[in-house]
């Protein structure tokens, strides 16, 4: 049982929180049995686990490398309030363009709960795909993969520079749709595509004018009270929706 945060083992657990040593050893870390279990059914790579003392670890992971670990060690290891006692090293998946029917495109979006709302949305909406533009919160940060309830693990996501993947998208011939208002109709005016992307844009300031002008169509979204706006992620799954019911 390891019961010192100076451990090697443990401080190099505790690495992961950083993004940059994320990207250098090309694993995250991913807590609690819910999530576990949605990377062990999608066949991503866990590399080793990592229970508190007393916590019983599901027999189907026996298999993986663990560590019992004292409960100052797994405190020192979680973020999270109400920790279960049980976490996860994971190796990324190294993802990048492929073919799609339906793509989230998301443009600088900061905030880490935004991303994983949009995510777990996607998923629960039936799309496949999900483009990551420069700018945009890392995917594996904590908040980000506890906000997708797993859901992160059932679709295809990368990064990607989003002016090279609407042109290539567009020869693919899918549609982009972008969310914006300047010359933009409103969403349930048109015609569902067969092929579509959905392409957010930052909480602030939406999605680069640039972009916008590569899209295929701008759209909106109506709002009938006094709100300036709608937060991205409920803007989003208002869009994904509605193209999920064609």
């Amino acid at each position: 049982m390891l019961t010192s945060v100076k451990n090697e083992k443990v401080k190099n657990w505790r690495k992961l929180k950083k993004k940059k040593e994320r990207d250098l050893q090309d694993t995250f870390m991913i807590e609690g049995f819910h999530l576990i279990e949605e990377a062990h059914e999608s066949n991503w790579e866990i590399i080793e686990i990592i229970y508190q003392t007393g916590v019983e670890v599901n027999a189907d992971w026996f298999h993986y490398p663990s560590y019992e670990v004292s409960d100052n060690v797994m405190t020192a290891l979680t973020d999270t309030k109400t920790p279960q006692g049980i976490l996860a090293v994971v190796s990324k998946n190294k993802s990048s363009e492929c073919s799609s029917q339906r793509a989230l495109l998301v443009d600088r979006v900061q905030d880490p709960g935004n991303l994983g709302t949009m995510i777990r949305t996607a998923d629960a909406a039936g799309f496949d795909t999900v483009i990551l533009g420069k700018g945009t919160v890392d995917l594996f940060n904590d908040k980000v993969i506890r906000s997708t309830q797993g859901s992160m693990f059932h679709l295809h996501i990368y990064e990607a520079d989003l002016m090279e993947e609407i042109d290539r998208l567009q020869q693919e011939g899918i549609i982009v749709w972008s969310t914006g208002l300047e010359n933009a109709t409103f969403y349930h005016e048109l015609e569902v595509p067969n092929k579509l992307a959905i392409m957010v844009g930052n909480e602030g300031a939406g999605v680069d004018p640039a972009l916008i002008q590569k899209a295929t169509q701008n759209v909106k979204i109506p709002i009938y009270g006094q709100a300036e706006s709608l937060n991205v992620s409920i803007a989003a799954a208002i869009l994904m929706y509605e193209v999920a019911k064609k």
